[in-house]
């Protein structure tokens, strides 16, 4: 099984990679291989809105995204990982999002959703920020749903940490890193 990992942080060694790293150990424990994406650090333009993308359902920006939509096409199995910063996904995730309009097109306009494979497609989002209110969660949820919607993932498991800011943080929260590991366990079990 292919897991293909998104990391939202642009800081190293943070809070939701700590989590993602716990995901991702329970995921290689159970020998299957990831793929993770860190877009803070790779060359991707934001989506140009040019259209180009509308009839054929093929991106015509050429950057890193090119190797993000193989393994989207290749995977069965999605993790995005972020903070929240001022109620939503990082910049960094956000662009990486919307550069799959290409896939949006392919699947709502041209009728041809990525084909599920023979372990279907499942995800899992992993949420920390420093607010008092879930609110900022429910709007990352939205955004990541409607990514994985898009990328034929028809169900997520969320997980979500309120109160978590200073790096490292993370790691003292009771459950936390255990829910993390659990996750990645359960996400690529039959």
């Amino acid at each position: 099984m292919k897991v293909v990992a998104f990391l939202g942080s642009p800081r190293v060694k943070g809070n939701s990679e700590l989590l993602l790293n716990e995901a991702v150990r329970a995921i290689e424990g159970e020998g299957h291989t990831v793929t993770v994406f860190r877009p803070s650090r790779m060359k991707i333009s934001p989506c140009l809105n040019c259209g180009g993308c509308d009839n054929t359902g093929v991106c015509e920006v050429r950057d890193e995204m090119d190797l993000v939509y193989q393994a989207i096409r290749e995977g069965d199995r999605f993790i995005i990982a972020s903070p929240i910063f001022f109620f939503g996904l990082t910049a960094q995730i956000k662009a990486l999002i919307d550069r799959c309009q290409s896939f949006w097109c392919e699947k709502y306009l041209l009728k041809r959703p990525i084909p599920a494979g023979e372990n279907g497609r499942k995800g899992l989002l992993m949420l920390v920020g420093g607010m008092k209110k879930e609110v900022g969660f429910k709007c990352g949820d939205a955004t990541a749903t409607a990514f994985f919607r898009t990328i034929n993932v028809p169900e997520h498991q969320v997980l979500s940490y309120l109160h978590v800011d200073a790096k490292g943080a993370i790691t003292s929260h009771p459950t936390a890193l255990k829910d993390a590991f659990e996750a990645g366990r359960k996400l690529v079990s039959q």
